[in-house]
């Protein structure tokens, strides 16, 4: 710890400018000096694996969606099928309707703000635990409408799809979160 300067009763400790350097012994007066990391920096490159798994994801959703129930498509089947249970296929999609307003929403506070941190304290971190509850109610709801046509397969034909668009989405919104050029040197 340094020493300080000499007083009447001890030693007293001086700072004499906010931004100096210190050799590292004296926590509090090091703290001042550190280089604080800005942001998390997102992956320029993925590694191959992360690839393929996201290419897996996607490609079985497609084919979900293509094959359907070995004769019609997934989208005929939601639409023309009087083996789903209608009223809690609506009420999942409404759910998911809700949580993708409120990604948009929160995307585009975010999009709209100047720095990092504002983009953090707009995107209310309070209603996370309602968007997740929405998020599993809704996964429940589907599993309980299309349980009829596929019975057990339709848990892992739901979360297919729910994690191909889980890799899917980070692609579109990701754009709005990338830092602007011109807000690196910043002071204020």
């Amino acid at each position: 710890m340094s020493g300080g300067t000499p007083t009447a009763g001890g030693l007293m400790r001086q700072r004499h400018s906010q931004g100096y350097a210190s050799s590292g012994d004296d926590l509090e007066d090091d703290a001042c000096s550190r280089i604080r990391p800005q942001s998390p920096k997102f992956p320029e490159r993925r590694t191959w694996t992360e690839v393929l798994e996201n290419v897996l994801w996607i490609a079985s959703a497609v084919l979900i969606i293509y094959l359907g129930d070995w004769h019609n498509n997934l989208i005929y089947i939601l639409l023309h099928d009087g083996r789903i249970r209608s009223m809690p296929l609506y009420l999942g999609l409404f759910g998911v309707s809700l949580n993708v307003a409120y990604f948009v929403y929160t995307s585009m506070l975010a999009w709209g703000a100047r720095k990092l941190s504002e983009r953090w304290e707009l995107s209310s971190t309070d209603a996370l635990p309602y968007v997740t509850t929405i998020g599993l109610v809704s996964f429940c709801l589907f599993c309980f409408a299309l349980w009829p046509i596929w019975s057990f397969l339709t848990l892992p034909l739901v979360f297919t799809l729910f994690m191909a668009c889980m890799v899917i989405l980070p692609y579109m919104i990701l754009e709005t979160f990338k830092q602007q050029p011109s807000d690196m040197f910043r002071v204020d």
